[in-house]
């Protein structure tokens, strides 16, 4: 099974490959708030496709505490 590290990784390439393989964003973009939460872990990435459309949309999702914060699939 993929840990949540490498699929963040993944997802991030494969964002920046449908982007030409850059993207260019402002550096203050990496705040801590945007990054993570509180507890100083990351915030985790949600994927879901959108029926009907052939896009899949990518969004931040609160990371649930502790050792539960993995990886979750969910099939429709």
């Amino acid at each position: 099974m993929t840990n949540p590290a490498d699929m963040s990784h993944a997802m991030l390439v494969a964002i920046l490959m449908h982007h030409g393989g850059s993207l260019e964003i402002p550096a203050t973009a990496f705040t801590p708030g945007a990054l993570g939460g509180l507890d100083g872990s990351f915030h985790a990435i949600g994927m879901e496709p959108l029926p009907g459309t052939g896009t899949i949309r990518v969004s931040v999702r609160p990371r649930p505490a502790g050792d539960a914060g993995g990886i979750t699939r969910e099939d429709r």
